[in-house]
C-alpha cells in the first residue's frame, strides 16, 4: 500500500471510523508465539479448537488468553506490553496502532462467560488494542507478504509463523461459520464481534472489512458479503484453477502476458519443427500470424530453418499469409532463398500463387518436390479447423 493508495483510503473516511481489533487481534498473537519457538506451537492440541477440555487454539477466545501467556514469559507486565505494541506497529508499518481503555472496561464488565477472561485482560490488555482499517490492512498485508511488511520492506514474522498462522485462520478463524468460509470464499480471515474482517490473499494482499452489523455466530454480515462477491469476480479462492477459468479476473496477469506468452512459444515450435505443438496451437484457437519484436511470423522461421513439414502444416492447414515481410523487408520464401532450403522453397512458390489468386483458400493443398500432397492427418485436421470457423 503505497502513497496514492493510502490517501484513496482516507477519502473514503474509513480511517476515521477506527474499528477495534479485538477477536481479529487472535490471529496476531498467533503469529506473535514464534518468539516462544515453533516446537512449543506444532502439537496436536495447537491444531484443534479445544483438546482436553483445554483451550489453546488462538482462534478461540478462551485459547487466545492461554496461548498469550507464551510471549515473553520471562519478562515483566510493561515489558511485555510494550513488546506487543511495538511488534504490532511493525506489522502496520508505522501507521495507527493504540490502546482502548473503554474497550477495555467493556470487555472487564461483558458477564460470568467473560469474567475470567477480564482477570487476564486486566494483566496484559491484549484484547484492546485498537487500529484503524488502514493499518488493520497492513498487518493483513505483512501476513499475505510472507511476513515482511509492504511498508517498511522489514521482516516482521518468520515465513513458518505466517503459514502456521494462515493455516488456522483458514481452518477457525470465523467462528461457527469457518467451514462455509473456506468453502465459499476459500481465503484465511479472521472476524471479530466489532463488525471487523481482516482477509489474506497469500502473495497479493491483505484486507480489512469493517461493518458492525453482524450476524448469529458474530461475523460482520457486509464483510462475509463482500469476501464472496470478491472471490466470484476474481479467481483468489484457494482451489480456482488458474489456467482454464476464463470467467473470472487474474489480477495477478499483466496486460499482454499471455499474448506474449503465446509468441514465444509459437515461435519455438516453429523453430524447432515441433509439427504436434504447432497443431495443438492451431487447435487451440491461438492466432498463427503472430510476429515477435522483428515482426517474423512462425512461417518465417520455419522457412528459415528448412522444417518442410512445419512450412506445409502453416500453409495447407493454417493457411496463413506467405506475403507478410519482417522488419527486413523479407517474406518467408525470401528466408527460405537466402539459407538455401530449396524443398521449402518449391512448397512457398507454388502456395503464394495460389494464395494471390484463390479468394477462398480451402482448396489449397501444396505439392512437395517429389509430387506428394499434404498427410491424411493435416488434412483432418485442417477439415476440423473448418468447422470451428
Amino acid at each position: 500500500m503505497r502513497g496514492g493508495e493510502r490517501q484513496a483510503l482516507q477519502s473514503t473516511g474509513l480511517v476515521a471510523s477506527d474499528p477495534r481489533l479485538q477477536d481479529c487481534m487472535q490471529q496476531l498473537d498467533q503469529a506473535v508465539q514464534e518468539s516462544a519457538g515453533t516446537a512449543v506451537m506444532d502439537q496436536e492440541l495447537f491444531r484443534k479448537p479445544i483438546y482436553l477440555n483445554k483451550p489453546h487454539n488462538p482462534m478461540v477466545n478462551a485459547g487466545a488468553i492461554v496461548i498469550s501467556s507464551l510471549i515473553k514469559p520471562e519478562v515483566k507486565k510493561a515489558e511485555k506490553f510494550d513488546y506487543m505494541m511495538d511488534y504490532l506497529k511493525r506489522m502496520a508499518g508505522g501507521e495507527y496502532v493504540g490502546f482502548s481503555n473503554a474497550t477495555f472496561q467493556s470487555e472487564k464488565e461483558t458477564g460470568d462467560r467473560n469474567f475470567a477472561i477480564g482477570y487476564y485482560l486486566k494483566e496484559k490488555k491484549l484484547c484492546s488494542i485498537e487500529v484503524t482499517c488502514e493499518s488493520a490492512s497492513i498487518m493483513a498485508a505483512t501476513l499475505a507478504n510472507g511476513g515482511i511488511c509492504p511498508i517498511t520492506d522489514k521482516r516482521v514474522l518468520s515465513a513458518e509463523a505466517v503459514r502456521n498462522t494462515l493455516s488456522l485462520m483458514h481452518s477457525c478463524g470465523m467462528y461457527d461459520f469457518s467451514g462455509q468460509f473456506a468453502f465459499h470464499v476459500g481465503l484465511p480471515a479472521k472476524s471479530g464481534v466489532s463488525g471487523a474482517v481482516l482477509l489474506v490473499v497469500p502473495n497479493i494482499m491483505g484486507l480489512m472489512c469493517w461493518s458492525p452489523p453482524v450476524d448469529r455466530v458474530g461475523n460482520s454480515v457486509r464483510g462475509i458479503h463482500f469476501c464472496q462477491e470478491l472471490v466470484s469476480l476474481f479467481n483468489f479462492h484457494n482451489y480456482d484453477n488458474l489456467r482454464h477459468f476464463a470467467k473470472k479476473l487474474d489480477p495477478r496477469r499483466q496486460a499482454g502476458h499471455e499474448r506474449n506468452k503465446a509468441v514465444i512459444e509459437l515461435m519455438f515450435a516453429a523453430y524447432s519443427g515441433d509439427v504436434s505443438a504447432l497443431r495443438r496451437f492451431a487447435l487451440s484457437a491461438v492466432d498463427m500470424e503472430l510476429r515477435d519484436y522483428d515482426s517474423r511470423s512462425a512461417l518465417h522461421v520455419a522457412a528459415a530453418e528448412g522444417h518442410l513439414e512445419a512450412v506445409k502444416f502453416l500453409t495447407g492447414t493454417c493457411r496463413v499469409n506467405p506475403h507478410v515481410k519482417d522488419r527486413w523487408g523479407n517474406t518467408p520464401l525470401d528466408d527460405a532463398l537466402q539459407f538455401s532450403q530449396d524443398s521449402v522453397v518449391e512448397v512457398l512458390k507454388q502456395y503464394q500463387c495460389i494464395y494471390s489468386h484463390t479468394l477462398l483458400p480451402e482448396v489449397i493443398s501444396p505439392q512437395a518436390p517429389n509430387g506428394s500432397t499434404l498427410d491424411a492427418e493435416d488434412l483432418r485436421s485442417m477439415e476440423l479447423l473448418e468447422g470451428f470457423v
